[in-house]
């Protein structure tokens, strides 16, 4: 393979590899099956990479990392996928002594990144890319494939089903 092409795809794409990780993380609950499905996304988009024209490697990475997601899980649509909240919950560092205080934002992040997982898909998705990874509505919009007020649309209805689950654990706890 041509090294130069090699290092416009270093530059263009594999900077974005732990955005794409969390993003298959999210869509497949499963952190072995999402290093799984970047490393076969990646095999993709480096044999598609001469043919990439475009400026934002971050947007067309994620669309592959989201095309072979669906992918793996239309093949295990008939699989019980285990949920592994603990997987993904970052490390909770703070120069605060309380453990009380360091538990109750563990307990918290567990309680969303648990109700993240509960979200349907679609709305899994653009809340996972807009709330967690940053991404613009636009970004959003060519990852997903689909218009800026579907992911809108979709973002504030993820976001208000998070913010119901949330208050009835709040109320449960």
């Amino acid at each position: 393979m041509d090294p130069e092409l090699v290092n416009r795809f270093k530059k263009q794409a594999l900077c974005h590899l732990d955005e794409a990780y969390n993003l298959a993380r999210w869509l497949t609950r499963d952190p072995h099956d999402a290093q799984d499905i970047v490393q076969e996304a990646c095999l993709r988009a480096l044999r598609g990479f001469a043919n990439f024209r475009g400026e934002d490697g971050r947007a067309w990475l994620l669309t592959i990392v989201r095309n072979t997601s669906y992918t793996w899980l239309k093949k295990r649509r008939n699989q019980d996928i285990a949920m592994d909240a603990d997987a993904d919950v970052e490390s909770m560092q703070s120069n605060a002594a309380d453990p009380h205080a360091i538990l109750s934002r563990h307990i918290e992040t567990e309680q969303l990144h648990a109700a993240i997982e509960e979200l349907p898909l679609e709305f899994r998705e653009v809340v996972v890319l807009k709330d967690l990874q940053g991404l613009s509505y636009r970004e959003i919009a060519e990852i997903v494939s689909v218009p800026i007020g579907t992911v809108m649309s979709r973002l504030s209805r993820g976001r208000r089903r998070l913010t119901e689950k949330l208050s009835g654990q709040k109320g449960a706890t």
